[in-house]
């Protein structure tokens, strides 16, 4: 039986350095160690008494530029006012437990939520600690800002990772991205949001939309007037035949992709219950006016009509807003106060209290995992500006359904929330904790591009929220 101590070194696979040195000998009786951890990850879930596989879905409700851990889940009211900030606490549905005033609406649920007080990436930097959150894996080096996706930094993204573990359904992917990638300032695009080592098939599908538009479609993916399903059932064919001759242009990565896009293409388009899953205008206006007419109000009530037709995991963006201060953002390193104020809680509050009511009341929520989070949290002082600034050092994220024990707060920051004191999580936990409610242990094996096996995250899930 393989034994693991807390003590002992660990590889970055999570086996230690005594283990390791003993898989040779293992493998003489036909035990290897792939075998060997997925040997291990069935003793443990055996052994923890923990529910695997409640959640079907995941929805990330992704808020871009960081949310600030003082006025939403972690609030310091007996801090000076230059921490503090400018809002007071209000009382939730846990006994005992306060957030900010600025989400009254999320406060009335907290009896569903799990609340995490003491998550660190360590890293300052948009781009390098929002790898981190979405992959799992800290970007090397650490704090670094306006980076890309390059070499050895192509962790995959979590939807990647879900669709080497679950099959496309019918004309919908596991994973879709919307409504927008994440970028820095001069579209520069944050790594760790596609396929990474495991190839563009792995992408999840990215809908550049905005869904609060009264001419919602699905863009570029529409059939052109008078193209009739038929008739492009028939250009499909004749598309495959033209394929089947310049096959041996498959081993070409664009060609590759143009395929894969293709093809993706095609589903969406014939698949009548796939189309009908974008169709929002189905929705009543009362459950739209929940949500709130925004593009991103909008865009996580398609998430929840997305997971409904079988989509695996919704990753939805938040995105700029033009004419709002901070780029209409969560990085607010001037006027914090106003921007959150004027429309950032308000736009958050609404949209996440609306999905997890709906989610409820559709039944839905037992078996959908929600999950708040962004790429890091802000500085405990204000700076010249009014504003605060980036602060990887501890933040809060917040799970709800698919399997999450709600009424919890899971760990604790000091009297300013600057460092955590206790319940430290890091993001591979994150990722660890959302793998297991949707029946996937840690250590599960993925394979990249050479076939190499790895184990798609190398955190611990956070048993105590479950």
């Amino acid at each position: 039986m393989l034994k693991i101590n807390d003590s002992e070194y660990r590889l970055c696979d999570g086996v230690s350095r005594r283990e390791a040195m003993r898989v040779g000998g293992l493998g003489a009786v036909g035990l290897s160690l792939p075998q060997l951890i997925q040997q291990r990850a069935a003793q443990a879930a055996n052994g923890s008494g923990l529910a695997f596989g409640k959640a079907k879905s995941v929805i990330l409700f992704w808020l871009s530029g960081g949310p600030p851990q003082h006025e939403t889940w972690d609030p310091k009211p007996d801090a000076p006012e230059q921490i503090r900030g400018g809002f007071g606490t209000i009382a939730t549905k846990t006994p005992g437990y306060f957030v900010g005033e600025l989400m009254p609406k999320t406060a009335q649920l907290t009896d569903r939520i799990a609340v995490l007080r003491a998550v660190v990436s360590g890293d300052n930097s948009h781009s390098s600690s929002g790898y981190q959150m979405l992959t799992g894996v800290p970007h090397i080096p650490l704090s670094r800002e306006n980076v890309v996706s390059k070499a050895p930094n192509l962790w995959p993204s979590l939807g990647a990772i879900l669709r080497t573990q679950r099959p496309d359904g019918s004309g919908l992917p596991a994973a879709i991205t919307l409504p927008k990638h994440i970028a820095n300032v001069g579209e520069i695009v944050w790594p760790g949001q596609g396929g990474g080592f495991l190839g563009q098939k792995y992408d999840p599908w990215l809908l550049t939309c905005d869904p609060s538009s009264p001419d919602f479609a699905v863009p570029d993916l529409t059939l052109s007037e008078g193209t009739s399903t038929d008739r492009l059932s028939r250009r499909r064919s004749l598309l495959n035949q033209f394929d089947e001759a310049v096959r041996h242009l498959d081993q070409q990565r664009s060609v590759a992709q143009f395929d894969n896009s293709t093809t993706q293409a095609f589903d969406l388009l014939t698949g009548g219950g796939a189309r009908r899953a974008f169709n929002i205008g189905e929705e009543s206006d009362a459950t739209r006016d929940r949500y709130g007419r925004s593009k991103f109000g909008q865009s996580v009530l398609l998430s929840r009509r997305l997971v409904e037709a079988g989509v695996s995991l919704v990753q939805v963006n938040w995105q700029q807003i033009e004419g709002k201060e901070n780029n209409g953002s969560w990085d607010t390193h001037k006027d914090h106060n106003a921007s959150l104020k004027d429309f950032l809680m308000p736009m958050m509050d609404q949209s996440f209290s609306a999905l997890i009511e709906d989610l409820a009341d559709r039944g839905m929520l037992d078996e959908t995992l929600v999950a708040w989070v962004g790429e890091f949290g802000h500085t405990p002082k204000f700076n010249a500006r009014a504003g605060r600034d980036h602060w990887g050092s501890v933040f809060s994220c917040a799970f709800a359904g698919g399997g999450v024990r709600g009424g919890t707060v899971h760990g604790e920051s000091d009297a300013h929330a600057a460092h955590p004191v206790s319940g430290r999580v890091a993001p591979c936990d994150i990722a660890a904790t959302i793998f297991h409610c949707l029946g996937h242990s840690p250590e599960t094996l993925m394979y990249d591009q050479t076939g190499r096996p790895m184990p798609i995250t190398r955190g611990h899930v956070i048993e105590s929220v479950l």
